[in-house]
């Protein structure tokens, strides 16, 4: 029997971009590396500008439906102003000490209709932190601080945890778990499937999933330090989120000719949502706290052409079933050769399947037929599984039919859509 995803897990699925947004007190220390032992002065956070209706808005017109904050990172500074830390924005001059940058960002996700995502690093360094072997005392500091973002806040969509720096470390998951769902029962979690299986790392930060992309999986990696896969009691349904940069570092640096290019961008998002996965782009908001000008202007070319390529279909008949073939034919099939018509020219093809009872599709081909001689089609396209979608590139064609043949599958399937595109 087919492990079926959860009703959560398809809504995650269909959010498919999200913006990411790195900002903290190592924002305001350029060239700091996560773990390097070197202490941020608390005096040193006081961004003069700050403006997250900016970051979220900008999200939004690239086309983002959900964000994530960093609550706190691996240097263990509390965004918001947490009764369990002495390494908070309380302790700064911004705001007099009176200052709740997370409180700004759900306001912000809430007033531009966009899911609100926290991300909280368990781990952390420094003079200020609680250690892993004072192993209650840290889980005490862990779960009070996650109750306060949780519960002080309003409803939380997505609660994103960091692996990196756990490694090692046994949490009380059961107390821990228990307390995340009695605050927010509906919420999405990013963290060990063991604990919840909801969302799981693709196993990278360059923004790619593989072409084989199962939503079931026995192994998960959970940390860039570790190098290798943990196997998991159990096969999880996990959807996957491909998370990537879109400077070189993840917070704010004085290095503005690292901004990926509008090609590589459009590359990600088709080699994360084109893939079956969840597409999760960094910024760094900067030092006065707000998105610089060079990284909103490229994300918004981004936007432009993801609306370009893939905001209205190409339009073909309704989807046709005959055995494991499902076609799509344009009204202009029947003209003939001398005839004018308006079969499009077209690059790109999007397939998506019904997921609801578990992803069926293991292997599939793509058949297009030819623009004059109407009767031959050709193959075009080979892969793997399907899932939630998969873009396949083929040659720029005026293709009058497209046929996905299930070449594989773990029992019944069903497409719900084929659609065609053309990419520039």
């Amino acid at each position: 029997m087919k492990i079926k995803p959860t009703k959560g897990q398809i809504n995650f699925l269909n959010w498919e971009f999200g913006v990411f947004f790195h900002f903290g007190i190592r924002s305001f220390n350029p060239g700091h590396v996560d773990w390097d032992g070197n202490e941020m002065a608390l005096e040193t956070f006081n961004p003069d500008a700050l403006d997250c209706e900016q970051w979220v808005r900008t999200a939004k017109e690239v086309g983002a439906t959900y964000a994530i904050l960093t609550t706190k990172h691996h240097d263990g500074f509390a965004l918001w102003p947490s009764k369990y830390s002495r390494y908070s924005v309380a302790q700064t001059p911004w705001k007099a000490g009176k200052g709740d940058v997370v409180r700004e960002f759900v306001d912000a996700c809430r007033k531009y209709d966009i899911k609100v995502g926290l991300y909280y690093s368990p781990a952390q360094w420094g003079s200020h932190a609680i250690q892993f072997a004072e192993g209650k005392e840290y889980d005490d500091y862990f779960i009070n601080q996650i109750t306060e973002l949780l519960g002080n806040y309003g409803k939380i969509d997505y609660l994103w945890f960091d692996g990196c720096g756990s490694e090692g470390h046994v949490y009380d998951r059961e107390r821990i778990v228990g307390e995340i769902f009695r605050l927010q029962p509906e919420i999405l979690t990013f963290c060990d499937p063991e604990w919840m299986p909801c969302v799981r790392w693709v196993g990278n930060e360059d923004g790619y999933a593989s072409l084989d992309n199962p939503l079931v999986v026995s192994a998960w990696e959970f940390s860039e330090k570790t190098g290798k896969s943990v196997e998991l009691s159990q096969d999880f349904c996990l959807p996957s989120e491909c998370d990537c940069k879109l400077r070189s570092t993840w917070f704010y640096d004085n290095n503005e000719d690292t901004i990926k290019s509008l090609d590589e961008l459009f590359g990600m998002y088709e080699g994360s949502v084109g893939r079956g996965s969840n597409f999760l782009l960094n910024v760094g908001p900067d030092n006065h706290g707000r998105i610089c000008a060079a990284d909103m202007e490229r994300m918004l070319e981004l936007g432009k052409k993801i609306q370009a390529t893939y905001g209205e279909a190409f339009v073909y008949g309704e989807m046709e079933k005959s055995g494991n073939e499902y076609s799509i034919t344009h009204a202009d099939i029947s003209k003939k050769k001398h005839e004018k018509h308006n079969i499009p020219v077209i690059n790109r093809i999007a397939i998506s399947e019904d997921i609801t009872n578990g992803q069926a599709v293991k292997g599939f081909k793509v058949y297009a037929h030819l623009p004059e001689y109407k009767h031959v089609r050709i193959l075009v396209y080979m892969g793997t599984t399907i899932g939630h979608k998969v873009i396949c590139p083929i040659p720029a064609m005026r293709s009058p039919k497209i046929t996905v043949e299930i070449t594989d599958s773990d029992g019944e399937h069903t497409l719900t859509a084929i659609k065609t595109y053309y990419a520039k």
